[in-house]
């Protein structure tokens, strides 16, 4: 297996649970705040989407201009921008050859260092989980008690 099929298994892995967080996310709790200086669910959820779509355009490009790029997306359905977002981020990722994953990224501007892609795809699902967890405080706060594990395999 290429190294680019073990990372898109990775991110699938974690990215199936945040999506059946998602699901859980009724439109009417689209504004709900654990606390009143946090994100709302809406904002989270997308940025978390689309934070990881453009990790995932700069490994692929090498371009890191793209991280800053601002996100324009008429979709306001956080489960079908979900299906959207995750098939974008696993096209991209599945095109990454195992070169890729070696090639150094100059992210001084951005990350004030240099890393390879793998580096920088690590970073990416670091954020992931983080946030991830942060949706489960969300989720439970709305009153959901079924949760997912924190992640699924296979």
């Amino acid at each position: 297996m290429n190294r680019s099929s073990q990372f898109v298994q990775y991110f699938l892995a974690h990215r199936h649970v945040t999506i059946e967080l998602i699901n859980k996310i009724e439109k009417e709790h689209y504004d709900y705040k654990p606390t009143p200086t946090s994100m709302s669910a809406k904002e989270l959820v997308t940025h978390m989407l689309f934070t990881f779509y453009k990790f995932a355009k700069v490994a692929k490009s090498g371009d890191p201009a793209l991280f800053r790029e601002k996100m324009e997306e008429t979709e306001t359905d956080l489960q079908k921008l979900a299906e959207t977002y995750t098939e974008k981020t696993k096209i991209l990722l599945e095109s990454l050859t195992d070169e890729d994953f070696e090639r150094t990224l100059d992210l001084t501007k951005i990350f004030g260092a240099q890393m390879s892609v793998a580096q920088f795809l690590q970073s990416a699902m670091d954020h992931e989980i983080h946030h991830k967890g942060q949706l489960f405080v969300y989720v439970r706060g709305m009153g959901h008690t079924e949760l997912p594990l924190f992640v699924k395999r296979g």
